[in-house]
């Protein structure tokens, strides 16, 4: 069967997230994206993970479901058109040490397959630091050691380097990171299931680096609150269960590409130092000495210009490799309709547009990819028919993203 995965996401035990995160929120809004699966999030916080266990059950091999009242007074609510998918068990570890001579800090993504397993890992992990303090722990642990660490508590575990290229908290960031996966993971290498593109990039510029094609790119959405869920996501056709997941990332067969935003969107895409108001391009960046020509501190480096520092392989062949696995380009539906309206994307217009849309014609990333341009017009009107439409032909213009701060869509600009 073919389904979308979402499972980087947080809980409302994670700093800076939302008070509506709970499971059944997860589930609603799961189902109004059009998600099969959706990660937990904060499995190693010990409030979140008594409320997962109340509140989930066991169902396929390896994945879990709403439990009844729950479920039932959710589905109540959702229209016809929408069903809720099934959850995952996930966790984002923030590694943050030292490693030849230098201070590191790297985000990973657990996925395990039951309880059991999260028990076992989770008792392994407290003996090295806090993990109440915060749903996205922080540790004094090498990546190295933390792979093998998830191996040992469950052999099925899945690690994947979360948002590999942004400058702070990345396995291959210009602020912390490293040079190359095997100076991060040594040994442990082999149990990198996939690596995570991160919203300021996408296949194509992960595939400028040789060195990472043997590994399947996935995406997700890193979501801070509900509604942000989808707004990238990975896409299966196999069975349903952790294990055709985890075989699928192994390349094995089942994998059937990325749903991505368009990376300019992304908060790191570009150079610059937001305080100041600077967004240089890479090249902008060399002629600056790698300093704000405001102020004199160093600028923080984007993701395209780290990619470029390391990349072995031209855009346009980069580009042909990452086509044949496959990846699309989306804009969010909640812009979509605001540009198309001419108000902000999180107004009340904007809401009610998305919801009469999604009870007619089905979940968001149904109507982002499939739903033909007259079904959207005679649910909405002409000039958001007019939007997906432009969004699908890449007739997007996008103000780029830098230093934190996310990049601004036209839609219909881009015509002039």
């Amino acid at each position: 069967m073919r389904f979308a995965i979402d499972i980087h996401l947080h809980s409302r035990y994670a700093y800076a997230t939302s008070r509506d995160l709970n499971p059944e929120n997860l589930y609603r809004w799961s189902a109004l994206k059009g998600l099969g699966v959706v990660g937990t999030g904060d499995f190693t916080h010990p409030a979140w993970l008594a409320e997962l266990r109340e509140k989930l059950a066991p169902a396929e091999p390896g994945l879990l479901g709403l439990k009844d009242p729950w479920r039932s007074e959710v589905e109540a609510e959702l229209p016809g058109s929408c069903h809720g998918g099934r959850f995952l068990l996930t966790t984002e570890i923030s590694s943050i040490y030292k490693k030849a001579g230098r201070s590191r800090k790297v985000h990973n993504l657990v996925a395990l397959p039951d309880f059991a397993a999260v028990e076992t890992l989770n008792r392994r992990l407290g003996a090295i630091g806090n993990l109440a303090g915060d749903g996205r722990p922080i540790l004094k642990l090498d990546c190295r050691d933390l792979a093998a660490i998830c191996l040992e508590s469950c052999p099925e575990a899945i690690l994947i380097p979360a948002h590999i290229w942004t400058p702070h908290f990345s396995a291959l960031g210009a602020r912390s990171g490293f040079d190359s996966l095997e100076e991060c993971f040594e040994d442990m290498l082999p149990s990198v299931a996939a690596i995570e593109s991160g919203l300021s990039a996408d296949p194509a510029m992960v595939r400028r680096v040789r060195a990472l094609d043997r590994f399947a790119v996935v995406s997700n959405s890193d979501a801070h609150s509900p509604q942000m869920l989808g707004r990238e996501a990975t896409c299966f056709d196999t069975e349903l269960s952790f294990f055709a997941i985890r075989s699928a990332l192994q390349r094995h067969g089942g994998l059937a590409g990325t749903l991505e935003m368009y990376p300019e969107e992304g908060k790191y895409h570009l150079d610059g130092h937001r305080k100041c108001g600077v967004r240089f391009t890479p090249e902008q960046t060399r002629a600056a000495a790698g300093r704000c020509p405001a102020c004199g501190r160093q600028l923080t480096t984007g993701v395209v210009n780290r990619i470029g520092e390391l990349a072995d392989r031209p855009v346009a062949a980069a580009a042909a490799v990452a086509a044949r696995d496959g990846y699309e380009r989306l804009v969010p539906l909640p812009e979509v309709v605001g540009e198309a309206l001419r108000v902000g994307a999180r107004s009340k217009r904007v809401r009610r547009v998305c919801d009469a849309l999604v009870a007619e014609l089905g979940p968001e990333l149904e109507i982002l990819r499939h739903a033909a341009p007259g079904a959207i017009e005679r649910c909405s009107d002409d000039r958001v028919a007019q939007g997906i439409t432009r969004m699908r032909s890449g007739r997007v213009e996008i103000t780029p993203g830098y230093d934190g701060e996310y990049g601004q869509v036209e839609l219909f600009e881009a015509d002039g």
